[in-house]
């Protein structure tokens, strides 16, 4: 696009593997009647898809007991959503650089990243209100709201980046429809934002700045017309043989434009 050829960082898909990996580690263990050993331990399965992807699912088979019992319970997310983030926009003329190995003239550059929120939506599917409240308990206290991880995002930039995730709600849904033999589904909706960002293309030029090239404006009498010079300094040696401690003379050409 815009004269630029294919690229692809694969942003969206970092924000989204960020988002779910929080997630992916909740377990529910069951007592025994007295409340001392563990009865049952389990791993709560993650999926990414829609909610009524699993609603679907969870009450498409007649015999509802026994395919609620299997699956459930059971954590689904999804990116339901992005927008630019006005407020987080930095410099657009900005650029980060990072060496080419085996390069002495030529650096990767790459402009910033523009800012945008995404938003995620994370269900919670169980039949026992004490799974429920569980799983929720395991996630709640780590946001206060927000909870931040970091995400190396460019790797060939060395460009790793807080991601806060923010919880914007929680809200629950019991559907008691149904007939006597129906079993009971208990939802938990939670609602986040994630502030990330998305990059644009790599690109490979020199980044060595050889010359730098002032206009000076001289205002004498506002009644006249402005007076302008131009002050041209360049390096005599070449900055690409730089070392450390080097010191580098340097030309300086003014031309007065009146």
């Amino acid at each position: 696009m815009l004269g630029n050829g294919h690229f692809y960082n694969r942003t969206i898909r970092k924000v989204v593997v960020a988002f779910g990996t929080l997630f992916n580690d909740i377990v529910v263990v069951r007592y025994n009647k007295d409340g001392t050993t563990p009865r049952e331990r389990f791993k709560v399965p993650l999926s990414y898809g829609a909610k009524e992807k699993y609603i679907t699912r969870l009450t498409s088979d007649p015999t509802m007991f026994k395919s609620v019992n299997i699956v459930v319970p059971r954590i689904s997310f999804n990116l339901d959503g992005l927008s630019y983030d006005a407020s987080r926009k930095q410099l657009t003329t900005r650029q980060n650089f990072s060496a080419i190995p085996g390069s002495t003239t030529n650096m990767k550059s790459q402009y910033l990243p523009i800012p945008y929120n995404f938003d995620f939506s994370l269900s919670v599917y169980v039949r026992n209100t004490e799974d429920g409240t569980q799983i929720l308990e395991q996630i709640l206290p780590f946001f206060t709201p927000d909870f931040t991880v970091t995400v190396d995002f460019i790797q060939p930039m060395d460009q790793k980046y807080d991601l806060p995730i923010i919880l914007n709600s929680v809200s629950s849904n019991v559907d008691y429809e149904g007939d006597m033999m129906s079993t009971r589904l208990i939802t938990w909706d939670l609602n986040f934002t994630a502030k990330g960002f998305i990059w644009p293309i790599i690109k490979q030029n020199s980044p060595y700045i050889k010359y730098a090239n002032n206009n000076i404006h001289v205002v004498e009498d506002p009644q006249q017309d402005v007076k302008s010079n131009t002050i041209i300094i360049r390096t005599i040696l070449d900055p690409i043989d730089a070392e450390l401690d080097d010191e580098f003379g340097f030309s300086e050409t003014i031309t007065y434009n009146y």
